[in-house]
C-alpha cells in the first residue's frame, strides 16, 4: 500500500510498465491546461510556506488521469505517497492503521473515495480539518474517547461519481478539479511519448490514427498503443504506420469513431430490441448482460459526448446519428421529453 516517488534513475523495464508510462512532472503532462496552472500555483504556494498541500478531489470518467495527477503532486512536493481505495478501506481500524503511519507531508491517496463506508469517513473527518484520529477505548458506560494527533498530511480523492460522494467529506477538500476528455492534439502528444518510451518507431499516420480512435481518453490510447504495437511486431516490420494502426484496430473491432463491440452492441440492442428507446438503464444492462453501473459510467459518456444517444424521462433514446452512423435508416418518430 506504500509508495515512493519514482527515481529518474531507474530504468525503464525495472519499473511496471504502466506506471513508466506515467508523466512524472506537471511539465510532462500533455493536456489538462486548467488543472495544470491551478496545481502549479497550489503546489508552489504550499512549497513557499513550507506547509503540506491542502486537501485535493479530482474526478472526471475513468481514464483520464486521477492517479497520475496525484502522483505528479508527489513528485513535485517530493514527499511519500500511500496509495489505498474505498472498497479496500473496510473498518475503522484500516484507516487508522494507515493514517498513524503518515509522515508530515505525505500524502494519501484514495481511489474511489465515494465508496468509503460512513463509519470509515467519520474517522476522516477530525484527520482531515484538525489532523486528530479519534479512537474509543471500551464499550458502554466506562467507554472513553482518546484523540491521538497525527502530522500534518494531504488526502488526495478520485471519484468518477461525485455525486455519490456525501457532502460532508466533499467539504473537506480545498481544492476540486474535474478532469475533461482531452483534445486530440494532446492525446496524440501522449502517444508519441509513450512510444519513445517503449522505443516503438511511431509515424505521424499511426499516432493520429491511434488517437483519433482514443475517445479522448489517455488510458484508451496507451491501451491501443500496447496492442498496435503487437500487432506491428508480429504481422508488420515492427514499425507503427498508419496500415499497421489500422488493420490492428479493425482486428480489435474498434471504427472510426473509436466505438468498439459493447458501444455497438448498446446502440443495436436500442435500436433493434427496443425499436430505439425509450428503454430504461436496468432493462438495457439485463439486455446486454452487463452491470448497470458499467453502461452508466463507461459506455454512455463517450456515446452521449458523441450525440448518439439521449437520456430522456423514459429512458435511453438513439439518435439520428447513431442510426446514421450504423447504416441505420431513422425512423421518424415524435420527440421524448428530454429528463432535466
Amino acid at each position: 500500500m506504500s509508495d515512493r516517488p519514482i527515481s529518474p534513475t531507474r530504468r525503464l523495464e525495472e519499473i511496471p510498465l504502466d506506471a513508466a508510462l506515467r508523466p512524472r512532472t506537471l511539465a510532462e503532462l500533455e493536456g489538462q491546461e486548467r488543472i495544470k496552472n491551478n496545481l502549479r500555483i497550489l503546489i508552489e504556494a504550499a512549497k513557499g510556506r513550507g506547509e503540506p498541500l491542502d486537501h485535493i478531489l479530482f474526478y472526471g470518467p475513468p481514464g483520464l488521469g486521477k492517479t497520475t495527477l496525484a502522483h505528479i503532486c508527489t513528485h513535485e512536493m517530493g514527499v511519500g505517497i500511500k496509495v489505498t481505495s474505498g472498497p479496500a478501506i473496510e473498518r475503522a481500524g484500516d484507516l487508522a492503521a494507515i493514517l498513524t503511519n503518515l509522515r508530515r507531508g505525505d500524502i494519501l491517496f484514495v481511489d474511489e473515495v465515494h465508496r468509503l463506508g460512513r463509519t470509515v469517513e467519520e474517522i476522516l473527518y477530525p484527520a482531515m480539518e484538525d489532523y486528530a484520529l479519534d479512537i474509543v477505548i471500551g464499550k458502554g458506560p466506562s467507554a472513553r474517547s482518546i484523540r491521538l494527533k497525527l502530522p500534518r498530511f494531504t488526502v488526495i480523492g478520485a471519484t468518477t461519481r461525485l455525486a455519490l460522494l456525501t457532502a460532508p467529506l466533499r467539504s473537506r477538500f480545498g481544492a476540486v478539479y474535474r478532469l475533461d476528455f482531452y483534445a486530440q492534439e494532446a492525446i496524440e502528444a501522449i502517444v508519441r511519448r509513450a512510444a519513445g518510451l517503449l522505443d516503438v518507431p511511431l509515424t505521424e499516420e499511426g499516432a493520429t490514427l491511434i488517437a483519433e480512435r482514443a475517445r479522448g481518453t489517455p488510458r484508451v490510447a496507451l491501451r491501443f498503443l500496447k496492442r498496435v504495437r503487437d500487432y506491428a511486431q508480429v504481422r508488420a516490420d515492427g514499425r507503427i504506420t498508419g496500415p499497421a494502426a489500422r488493420a490492428a484496430l479493425e482486428l480489435l473491432e474498434v471504427d472510426d469513431l473509436g466505438l468498439d463491440d459493447i458501444d455497438r452492441r448498446l446502440l443495436l440492442a436500442i435500436i433493434e430490441k427496443f425499436d430505439g428507446g425509450p428503454v430504461g438503464l436496468y432493462t438495457l444492462a439485463a439486455a446486454l448482460s452487463e452491470e448497470s453501473d458499467t453502461i452508466m459510467d463507461v459506455v454512455e459518456p463517450y456515446l452521449l459526448q458523441l450525440g448518439f444517444l439521449d437520456r430522456t424521462a423514459r429512458g435511453r433514446v438513439a439518435t439520428r446519428r447513431a442510426y446514421e452512423h450504423l447504416g441505420i435508416q431513422y425512423p421518424e418518430k415524435p420527440e421524448q421529453p428530454r429528463l432535466l
